[in-house]
This record gives C-alpha cells, structure tokens and sequence, in this order.
C-alpha cells in the first residue's frame, strides 16, 4: 500500500479490542480501516492463554469481583471504573459467544461453561478455550471481520505518527487527530490515512524488557505515537510482571497460564518447598506482584536462574484436557509437566500504565481514543487481577463504539494534510546501531526498572535512556524511517516515560518495588502518575 486512504475510523491494532471494535462499528454503516502491524494473529491477544474473568455463575457476585479487583489494585483503581467494567462483563462474554466463540463446556453444575480461578480471584469466573483462550477468540473475531463488507483489514502495515491538528492545521480552540502516516512493511513507503476517528488498539510494551512473555510486536507503538502527539500518560511504572514463564534455551517467551496454579499446581523454592506460603496466606495463588517479588528474592538469595512449578498433583489426564497446549509445547521441550516439574522465571507481562482515559475511551486529543492495553482506565490500579485485561478490552470496545454512536463525527476533507517528505535522506548503511541499541535498552530496563528498583539504579536507566533518544532523534533526521527505526524509536520513548513514572512515585505499591521507598504512603501518592 503506498496510496493515501481516507476512511471514516481508523484501528490501529488487530488484537481482541480493535476488531470488537471495528465489528460494533460496522454496525453504525460506516467505514472502518484495520491495520495490523505484522501478520493479522501477531499480537498479545493471540498469545493469550488463561481467559476472561466476569460473573457467570451463581455463587459468585459482582461485588466479590469488584473487591477482588481493587485489592489487587492497591488502593489505585478508579472505583467508577472497576463498577462499569464488572457489571458489563456478562454482556461481553455474551457477545463473544454469539461470535462464534467456542469456550470450553462444563461437565458438571448449571452452567453450561468450564470456569477457573487464578490469582486474586475469590471464585472460579474465568471463562476460558482450554489453554488457548486469545487464540480461539481472535479466530472467531477474525472470521466474523472478514465477513463483513465495511471493514477492511490490511497487514503489515506500521503506524509512524499521528497527525493532529496542532501539528498540521493549528485551531487554538482544539487539538485533533485527523487520522495517522502508516509505513507499509513491504515497500518501506509511507502514505497517509485521513478518518474522522481514530483509534489507538496497540496493545502494550513488553518488549521494551530482555525477558518477556509477549511477542516482538509488543513495543508500545500506540504509547509513543499518543505521547508525540500530546496525549498525557499515566502509571507505567506498573509492568506486571508474570511469575510463571518458561525457562528452557529453545523458548524464548512461552507463558505458562496462572491457571495451573489455579487448579492446584505449586512454586516451589530452591528447598523443594511451596514458596509463597510463606509469606502469603493465599499460597501460589497470591496476586502477581506479591508471587513475582518472592521468586526474583529466592533467585537472587540462591543464585538459580529458575524456580519450579509443580503441576503433578493435577494428574496426567486433568493437564492433559484443561492444558493441551501448555502440556503439548513443554513436552516437545523434554518436560513431562504430568512427571516433572516446570523450570520458570518471572517475565515482563502487562502495563496497567498507557495514554490516560475517560469513562468512554477518550484521550485529551479530540476524536483519537485508546483501548485495551494502550489505554489506562483506572481498572487496574497497581497491579492487575488476572484475567481481566480481555474483559476490559471488550467492555471499553463496546463503550467506544456507543459513545460514537450519539456524537457525529465531523468530516475531515477540508483539512489540508501534507504528504509524508523523507526529503533527500539517504538509506541507512549500516543498521547497528539500531540493534545495538534495541538491546541495550532491553537490557537497562531488565536491571534498573524491573521487579525491584532503588533511586540509584532508575537515575542511571534515566541517564543513558537520555543519550539514547538523542542518538536516535539524529538518527531520525539523517536517514530514511523504516519499520525497524520505528520500533526502536518506540521502545525507547516508552523506556524514557516508565522511568520518569517510576521516579515520581516515591512509595511501593503494587507492582512498584523501591528499595528506597519500601512502604506504602497513602497519604501523599495515593494517586496516578501523570506526565
């Protein structure tokens, strides 16, 4: 694609929040325009294994997942937020349902589906595809897109900016997104997409760490692009990060779902003993922050490079019905996890920090929204209950979409937008230096900003985040932009604002750990930080 486009709302991202979005859309009979970065299952919802958390069955209630929610939140979830979402969660699982969703049935009680429990959960609510959740609701969201003749969906496709109004066409009365410049993957050309709405479905930034369970597409893209245009941000210092990935040489990213754990499997410390009942009443099923922290401690006190999770207590034929893909994935690796232990590490997981939102998806830039990971809605607070990002997507997808649905949108014809000009700027000759500096901000994030900080180690990630950003701006005005500049521009800008986040916020909380700051203040930080 190298000819510009005009449409009437444009999702960048294809993962479960842009396509619920884009088929709620379709139904007003407009234009919608999905652009994927990679291949259109590239992103973190197709990786997504454990499910989606809502009240679905009769001994649970919404007021049990709404406390759940804000006691994994620490104090910092937007209680509206956490209201609205909860309470709208049947009516999304109701929706995937008749999508085509196919989740896995129950053969015991009223219910007609299998429910699990994880982490910080008090009841089984989380509807899920056996282990392979995001996979079989993307399918069928795929198939449903496909199908209808207002959407159209374009893959390979890169977003490199946003184009707003005080950029391009200044109004001191309002700052617009008129649509975006998209680079296409294939030819390296960049062309523009003018829309009346767009809308930022990105996902999150796991990628900005060395050790992560997202996939290379996770750089933050939707952050960045917000961030440059002007949109505000809050709590990235919260990256949760998930105690149970994969550790094994030919597996670089490979999740194993906390609902293993929620089905009775252990973390075992270094003495072959249940690790965090020693610390924590609810055992290996305590929220992420608290369980990551106890394995990361145990590591470093012992010098290991994993724990373990011992999932044999399930039995062979339980792992092998509720977790076909975990058990099939670990045994082309060597591991019998019906025998054997799970060799596992804590990786870098989901942000409940991005481009700050209202009620109904709205950034501070008119007509330009964020959904999903992208986006901070307060649901989350410091630390996210498991399992409640998919229902978040599709809860803040279907507020979007109604919000559009009683509010117009002007056109955006009249608006004169330059075409992209790379100018005489040559190709770049040598591309090490991206790749140098791709992984040493992997790298500096992994040690300075990670599980456990101190104000040492995040003024030194500050430091050489800085040099890194110039050389990259220089970068920027010296060469042709590519797909891979983009990404590194990316991750290094949102490296840049989760450090700035994280030395605002002079406490522990959640899944912020200061060494210098080990205790709460609830005081004075009971609040978001906002840059």
């Amino acid at each position: 694609m190298t000819e510009n486009l005009n449409t009437d709302h444009l999702i960048v991202g294809s993962g479960i929040a842009g396509l619920s979005l884009a088929l709620k859309l379709a139904n007003q009979s407009q234009t919608v325009l999905v652009l994927s970065k990679g291949n259109i299952k590239d992103n973190n919802t197709w990786h997504a294994q454990g499910g989606i958390a809502s009240v679905l069955s009769e001994d649970d209630s919404f007021d049990d997942h709404i406390s759940d929610t804000t006691t994994a939140g620490v104090g910092l979830c937007r209680p509206e937020i956490v209201d609205l979402v909860v309470r709208n969660g049947p009516q999304a699982i109701n929706h995937l349902i008749a999508v085509g969703v196919d989740f896995t049935k129950s053969t015991t009680g009223t219910f007609p589906y299998h429910l699990t429990r994880e982490g910080g959960h008090s009841k089984r609510r989380v509807i899920h595809s056996h282990d392979l959740t995001g996979k079989e609701v993307l399918r069928a969201l795929i198939k449903a897109a496909n199908r209808n003749s207002r959407i159209t969906i374009l893959e390979n496709q890169l977003a490199v900016d946003l184009v707003t109004t005080d950029k391009y066409c200044p109004s001191f009365s309002l700052n617009r997104c008129l649509g975006a410049y998209i680079l296409d993957r294939s030819s390296q050309k960049i062309y523009l997409v003018k829309s009346r709405a767009t809308y930022l479905c990105t996902g999150g930034h796991g990628k900005v760490y060395l050790y992560t369970t997202n996939p290379d597409s996770a750089t933050g893209d939707g952050v960045a692009m917000g961030w440059r245009a002007g949109c505000r941000v809050a709590n990235l210092e919260f990256m949760q990060f998930h105690p149970t990935c994969l550790s094994h040489p030919e597996s670089k990213s490979f999740l194993i779902s906390e609902a293993l754990r929620g089905e009775g499997a252990l973390i075992r410390g270094a003495d072959g003993n249940p690790l965090v009942e020693r610390i924590d009443a609810r055992g290996s099923l305590a929220p992420r922050d608290i369980v990551a922290r106890a394995i990361d401690f145990e590591l470093k006190k012992t010098g290991l490079n994993h724990l373990y999770l011992d999932a044999r207590s399930l039995g062979e034929d339980k792992i092998r019905d509720h977790f076909p893909n975990i058990h099939s994935t670990c045994l082309k690796l060597g591991i019998d996890i019906s025998k054997e232990m799970i060799p596992v590490v804590p990786a870098a997981h989901y942000s409940c920090g991005g481009l700050m939102v209202d009620e109904w998806g709205r950034t501070n830039i008119s007509h330009l929204f964020a959904i999903g990971e992208t986006a901070c809605t307060g649901l989350h607070g410091a630390n996210r209950l498991a399992s409640n990002s998919l229902l978040e997507a599709l809860v803040f997808a279907d507020r979007v979409a109604d919000f559009i649905s009683r509010n117009p949108l002007p056109e955006v014809e009249t608006y004169h937008i330059p075409q992209w000009n790379s100018g005489n700027t040559p190709q770049a000759d040598e591309l090490v230096v991206l790749s140098h500096n791709w992984d040493e901000i992997r790298r500096l994030m992994w040690h300075y900003v990670g599980i456990v900080r101190s104000n040492r180690r995040l003024q030194r990630a500050l430091t050489r985040i800085e040099a890194i950003r110039q050389e990259l701006h220089n970068f920027y005005w010296d060469y042709q932009v590519t797909d891979k500049f983009l990404e590194v521009r990316n991750i290094a800008d949102v490296a840049y604002l989760t450090i700035k986040c994280a030395m605002s916020r002079k406490e522990s909380r959640g899944i912020h750990f200061n060494l210098d700051y080990k205790e709460r203040d609830d005081i004075y930080c009971q609040k978001d930080t906002v840059l």
